[in-house]
């Protein structure tokens, strides 16, 4: 347990940070598996519209810190990647 108060006010800041790191990654690993949903079940036009706004949050999660600027640029590639094939698939 925290006793001074600048230990007991960074207690309160981790969990407030905590709690915005779990968000923001709960709206990245949402927004991908629908992402994925699309590429899987054949609807490489759907996923095409979702790209862009997948990049935003990628991107807004490595700005806030919650993940590291090299794991967004991974998942980012692995994204087009996965759409880059499934739209050869379906043509």
């Amino acid at each position: 347990m925290a006793h001074s108060l600048s230990a007991k006010k960074r207690v309160r800041q981790n969990q407030t940070h905590r709690l915005r790191n779990r968000r923001a990654q709960l709206k990245l690993r949402g927004s991908m598996k629908a992402f994925l949903t699309d590429v899987v079940h054949g609807q490489a036009e759907e996923a095409t519209k979702k790209l862009p706004g997948l990049y935003r949050i990628v991107d807004q999660t490595v700005a806030k810190g919650v993940i590291h600027r090299n794991a967004g640029a991974r998942y980012k590639s692995r994204l087009n990647r996965r759409l880059t094939i499934a739209r050869t698939k379906s043509a």
